[in-house]
């Protein structure tokens, strides 16, 4: 009879033994390119969709951002990418109280990195197809799309280089509160009930070694059951968020690291 070991990691099929570990498998990611584009909602409306202990932040503003995620350690090397929703929130709880940013759902072209972001950290994680982006004539291009139907284009126009202003605004907006939070939900055998449910944050850190500022916007199209019969209620509640102001755009590169040893991924109380 397969026995667990208590000391190793375990993702199903767990009889097959731990994960496999390599000493070259940190979690840096080697080489990142980001698009993000931003827009300020109704509170309301964004308020439907945070869950328990999670309220809207200060201002009610989704960012959606898409990464090119290159020279990924814990891949041997190879790489995916993404497109993340993420609400401005704070967590309110008898424990921690914590402001950051909700994710909403983020899709990955690659199973490896959606199962383990779902099973161990409870990231909303689903599959999608997402080409790497284009630049033409310096404006920036990513899409998703799935079971053959787009449903997501983002374009980024107009950069130039960020003002010590903005980069000042910037840093005193992150300060205390880089915290992307989630809510870990697994549901009972045929969906019923649920087996885990709590929230959870998941720090990482980013190193930008270039970054532009622009004017971006999102534009999504609604599905019906037939075009994309597992994601077309997620696409359509988010097309149906009210757009009340667009913010600027940004796009970077650098590289990040997903490990960061004094704010390990955890349960929030």
């Amino acid at each position: 009879m397969h026995e667990l070991d208590p000391h190793a990691t375990h993702m199903m099929p767990a009889h097959f033994g731990p994960r496999p570990q390599s000493p070259r498998a940190t979690l840096w990611y080697r080489d990142v390119t980001s698009m993000s584009v931003a827009f300020v909602t109704d509170r309301d409306k964004l308020a439907t969709y945070l869950p328990g202990l999670f309220a809207v932040g200060e201002e009610p503003i989704v960012t959606i951002t898409y990464a090119c995620n290159r020279q990924v350690d814990w891949l041997a090397g190879h790489g995916y990418n993404m497109i993340a929703v993420n609400a401005n929130a704070v967590f309110e709880g008898d424990q921690d109280n914590c402001a950051g940013h909700y994710t909403l759902v983020i899709w990955e072209n690659l199973a490896d990195p959606i199962l383990t972001g779902r099973e161990l950290q409870g990231i909303p994680k689903v599959f999608a197809d997402i080409g790497d982006h284009s630049v033409i004539d310096g404006d920036w291009h990513a899409g998703a799309s799935h079971f053959g139907h787009t449903f997501l284009d983002i374009d980024v126009s107009h950069l130039r280089d960020p003002t010590p202003e903005e980069l000042a605004v910037d840093e005193k907006n992150r300060a205390g509160r880089e915290n992307p939070m989630a809510w870990r939900f697994l549901p009972g055998i045929l969906g019923f009930g649920q087996s885990v449910s709590e929230a959870t944050t998941y720090p990482s850190e980013s190193v930008i070694d270039q970054a532009w500022v622009g004017e971006g916007r999102a534009e999504w199209q609604h599905l019906t059951w037939e075009q994309n019969p597992t994601q077309f209620h997620i696409v359509n509640a988010l097309a149906d968020l009210p757009v009340l102001e667009w913010l600027p755009a940004t796009v970077a590169k650098g590289s990040t690291n997903l490990l960061v040893p004094d704010r390990l991924p955890r349960v929030l109380r």
